[in-house]
């Protein structure tokens, strides 16, 4: 399915918030949807890894989608939904299941684990494109997927019908990604995945970034994406490694336990949630990224 709406900007991943009893917050994901959309975002991405989506259930995962995707359509936000697998049978079937959701796309990864031929990926994707309701975004994530594609996979990959665009997460400004970004091609959009890559990959011509670091300074991650401000770009890029010090999204959680935007900075297994030390290097790398907001860090303590 193809789309005319443009991909591009900067889309917010959400968390998942859970209140202390370990539930789905549902008020406080609308009401941090809301928020980072207030400050500039042009889009967000529900049920991705950062949504901690693995570790949701069926009508978990149908509240969420439901609470996002009603602020996106109130706000005229482009919505993503994370989807698919290494099964591209089952990567249909949860597509096809996306119908109706109102979503702009969804955010596929490229097939980890099982480790196909990149003739395989592409079939994967050429497959899929076909069946699915919604335009496609491929998320290509080397380190999670065990599959490292060429220039020559990401540029047919890129004429897939279908497929508009590629979160781009390969952990480097390497040759390919280089390349890429100067093929520039048509209707198909490259969005900065590595956070603390960003500003360089938008220096290059990216079409924006779908970064979790934006949970925090969204504002500033919009004028990075509008200006290329160079000092910006280097300061945001150290409150992404401090934010990504462990395993997302735990010490974003925390930040933003501290700040009094979410009921609390809990995970769930398999994660466990980041040490007082992360945060409190967080904190001092986003204070001096430049937030000017009041905010408190008297919950501190909690997060260890």
């Amino acid at each position: 399915m193809e789309t005319d709406r443009p991909l591009g900007g900067i889309h917010v991943p959400l968390i998942t918030p859970f209140d202390p009893d370990g539930t789905v917050a549902t008020a406080a994901l609308e009401a941090l949807a809301h928020e980072i959309l207030d400050a500039g975002a042009s889009g967000l991405t529900a049920l991705g890894t950062t949504a901690e989506a693995a570790t949701l259930d069926a009508a978990e995962r149908a509240d969420v989608t439901a609470v996002v995707g009603r602020v996106c359509r109130e706000r005229g936000a482009w919505l993503t939904l994370g989807a698919g697998s290494n099964d591209t049978r089952r990567s249909g079937q949860e597509l096809s299941a996306l119908a109706g959701t109102g979503a702009d796309a969804a955010l596929v990864p490229v097939p980890y684990f099982t480790r196909p031929s990149e003739a395989g990926v592409v079939a994967h994707f050429e497959a899929l494109a076909a069946e699915s309701p919604l335009p496609l975004i491929i998320y290509n994530i080397p380190y999670r997927s065990g599959q490292t594609l060429g220039i020559d996979a990401l540029l047919r990959l890129a004429a897939v019908p279908g497929v508009v665009g590629v979160k781009h997460a390969v952990g480097a400004i390497d040759e390919d990604t280089v390349a890429l970004l100067g093929a520039e091609p048509p209707g198909f959009a490259v969005m900065a995945g590595d956070d603390v890559f960003a500003p360089a990959l938008l220096a290059l011509g990216a079409a924006g970034g779908m970064l979790a670091s934006a949970h925090l300074l969204t504002d500033r991650w919009v004028a990075l994406a509008a200006t290329g401000d160079r000092a910006l770009g280097h300061r945001l890029a150290a409150l992404a490694a401090a934010l990504f010090s462990e395993p997302n999204p735990t010490v974003i959680k925390a930040v933003m336990h501290a700040h009094g935007r979410i009921p609390g900075p809990g995970v769930r297994l398999p994660l466990l949630p980041a040490g007082r030390p992360s945060l409190e290097t967080a904190l001092r790398v986003h204070d001096a990224a430049g937030d000017t907001r009041d905010r408190t860090h008297a919950l501190i303590g909690e997060a260890s």
